[in-house]
């Protein structure tokens, strides 16, 4: 079972239908049990990171997330991805769940084409940084496949734990990994046929 985390933030709408239509069986949930049951947990996520953490730590769950992402696959998509590392610089600075080393720092600073608009919104080729083509992940994925991001954010000094970035007049850090603990800034639920296979992969783990 696929546990979905419902802490008030995220389209957990279109991520579940998503799930479903691989025939996973999912549960969006907020309680510990149900995580601690499930077999894969995913962390979605949409808005700011500091009001993202604030609610996550009101469900209770931050201290379950760190436990149970010892013991099994979590993967956190956009926001959910930036929630994984040690801390964010949106609106001030803001402790994030320090499972994945790095930092979430705003895309506008670092764009070397200032005519780009941010927040970068669409479709861009992912780019697998060489020698992680055998991630599980990538397991139906193709390097050069497109998929859709929102996001004004992004991270950085994680190239240890970079999996693969996409260009926007800089290398954007697309999905990382550390143990089993993955991240995607795009939106796997939004990414047509591509994303759907990277969440088969995801379940099979």
């Amino acid at each position: 079972m696929l546990a979905i985390v419902d802490y008030g933030v995220g389209n957990l709408f279109s991520l579940a239908g998503s799930v479903r239509s691989l025939g996973a069986e999912i549960c969006v949930t907020r309680e510990a049990a149900q995580l601690e049951q499930a077999t894969h947990i995913l962390l979605p996520g949409v808005g700011a990171f500091g009001d993202a953490m604030t609610k996550l730590r009101e469900t209770g769950l931050v201290p379950v997330l760190r436990a149970q992402a010892a013991q099994k696959p979590l993967l956190g998509i956009c926001l959910g991805m930036q929630l994984l590392f040690d801390k964010s610089h949106e609106y001030g600075e803001h402790a994030g769940l320090g499972l994945i080393p790095g930092e979430v720092c705003p895309l506008a600073d670092d764009l070397t084409d200032r005519t780009l608009k941010v927040p970068h919104m669409g479709w861009n080729a992912l780019d697998i940084v060489p020698g992680r083509e055998s991630d599980p992940l990538f397991k139906y994925v193709q390097n050069g496949e497109y998929v859709y991001y929102v996001h004004s954010y992004y991270a950085k000094h994680c190239a240890a734990h970079t999996l693969a970035t996409s260009d926007y007049s800089l290398p954007v850090t697309g999905a990382v990994r550390s143990g089993q603990v993955w991240g995607t800034q795009f939106h796997p639920e939004k990414s047509g046929d591509t994303g759907l296979r990277l969440l088969r992969a995801f379940a099979e783990l």
